[in-house]
């Protein structure tokens, strides 16, 4: 057993991606079932997850409940990932939660349990669960990690289940159509439990009411909560955050038929204060404006240059790094028209595209003008020579480094 149940558990990552519920099943089991001591509320989509999660924890903390937040992946801690009660989860308490799944998958492993070891986000997902339980939560918001119907956060039986939105992203695991990657997203949709839909393409929104009724799932518009934003402003920015303000809220009205009683106050509350770093997160370095937005696939490009052009910054400089098995072309098809000049860059990561492929890429969109500069910090200061407003986005292992410098 590593001395270290945190090291552990980072070097699971070594392992990278499976699909399958077979370990979690067994992983549950071995901890003594702890997904169910807590009620919950499961959050899938390509874009918006995260913000939907966020606004409906802050909801229900505003409700007077004790909510936990289970998200994914972090900027740059990982307790970013386990919040309780608004609050990210003591380092200590995280690793006592860790080693009790680390000394599970190792009694399991010693018995030749099939499926093998589990991979980071199933031991990242069994530690939430462990700590909740541990905790004592009231009730927890559980961001699905990819996909849905096979992802580690399927072991649970929610009390409301939502589909923010369907675009493309990791077609290689979830399919090359939008209807395809729409029933992979359904795939947490489970008997008797309501789901909310956000605003999604046709094709997507008929496979979603087609597995709907096939699992007996009631399914809610988030559409109907239109009205309840009229004249409100919203603490995350960008119109494409009232899509997902809607969907919370949808979610929000969905619990209260199922014994969670949240205020229209409470939900004003979370609205107006929640927070939720590195989407559209205005920083400062030096006398330069620093926007970090996490969009890494093109929905989330496009959703950026809409507002890089709402809010008139489309000559800002866009410092830009994405992973090699990302879409970067569509992204920078996106973005190249909305900005300046683009300085590409390469994230500290091993799946990262170099700086000077994505530089290629850049060009290949119509940017007018790039660079490839490999340190990202040396790219963006680099960004802030060429103008006084820069947009750092691409992926959440680039603006998470960089935020923890200009933090």
């Amino acid at each position: 057993m590593t001395d270290d149940p945190l090291l552990w558990l980072t070097g699971r990552e070594l392992l990278g991606m499976k699909f399958g519920l077979e370990n979690m099943a067994g992983l549950m089991h071995e901890l003594g079932e702890p997904h169910h001591s807590f009620p919950s509320v499961l959050v899938a989509g390509t874009n918006g997850k995260g913000s939907v999660t966020a606004i409906v924890d802050a909801a229900l903390r505003a409700a007077g409940y004790r909510s936990a937040r289970y998200t994914s992946p972090h900027l740059e801690r990982i307790e970013e990932r386990f919040v309780v009660d608004g609050r990210e989860v003591a380092t200590g308490a995280l690793r006592e939660a860790v080693a009790s799944v680390q000394q599970a998958a190792e009694r399991l492993c010693a018995r030749g349990a099939r499926g093998g070891e589990p991979t980071f986000f199933e031991a990242a997902t069994a530690a939430a669960f462990e700590l909740f339980r541990t905790e004592r939560v009231d009730i927890a918001v559980v961001e699905v990690g990819l996909g849905g119907r096979l992802d580690a956060t399927n072991v649970l039986h929610p009390l409301v289940t939502a589909i923010t939105t369907i675009d493309f992203d990791h077609q290689a695991q979830l399919g090359n159509t939008i209807a395809e990657i729409a029933r992979e997203k359904a795939g947490i949709l489970k008997q008797g439990v309501p789901v909310v839909v956000g605003r999604v393409p046709p094709d997507a929104a008929a496979v979603i009411r087609e597995m709907a009724l096939a699992v007996g799932a009631p399914q809610m518009s988030a559409q109907a909560a239109a009205r309840r934003l009229e004249g409100r402003s919203l603490a995350l920015r960008g119109s494409h955050q009232r899509d997902n303000a809607m969907v919370a809220i949808a979610v929000l009205d969905a619990l209260a038929t199922r014994g969670f009683e949240i205020p229209g106050d409470a939900v004003a509350h979370a609205l107006a204060h929640v927070e939720w770093p590195g989407r559209l997160e205005h920083r400062r370095y030096g006398t330069c404006d620093v926007l970090l937005d996490a969009a890494h696939n093109p929905a989330g490009a496009r959703a950026l240059a809409a507002y890089l052009r709402e809010a008139e910054w489309s000559g800002a400089t866009l410092v830009f790094g994405a992973m090699a098995d990302k879409d970067a072309p569509g992204m920078l098809r996106e973005l190249a028209p909305a900005v300046g000049r683009i300085v590409c860059t390469t994230p500290p990561t091993p799946r990262a595209a170099s700086a000077s492929a994505l530089a290629r890429e850049a060009a290949a969109a119509g940017a007018a003008a790039v660079d490839a500069v490999d340190d990202p910090l040396a790219a963006l200061e680099r960004a802030c020579r060429q103008s006084s407003r820069v947009v750092v986005a691409g992926s959440m292992f680039l603006i998470g480094p960089l935020r923890g410098i200009l933090r």
